[in-house]
């Protein structure tokens, strides 16, 4: 995943208009791993106390959320090393 933590969703564009579908199977999984890292980041800040805003919904669905991406991008990187896609 740390390929993909300096990328931003608008950087995965091309890739998924791409006709190839690795270069749409990498988007997506640029995509879920940049709103992974921004929603572990806020967690982490929300651990911090340094949340400059008040979360409307409880830590454990924010929790269930993460394990949830967390699991998603495991199985795409099982996908892409059983498929041969480097991410």
């Amino acid at each position: 995943m740390a390929t993909y933590k300096k990328m931003e969703l608008k950087d995965t564009v091309s890739l998924m208009c791409s006709d190839d579908y690795k270069e749409r199977f990498k988007a997506e999984y640029a995509q879920v791993a940049v709103r992974y890292e921004k929603l572990k980041a806020m967690l982490d800040r929300w651990d911090e106390g340094k949340l400059n805003f008040q979360p409307t919904c409880p830590r454990g669905i924010y929790n269930f959320q993460i394990r949830a991406m967390a699991d998603y991008i495991a199985s795409l990187e099982a996908r892409a090393a059983i498929e041969g896609i480097e991410l």
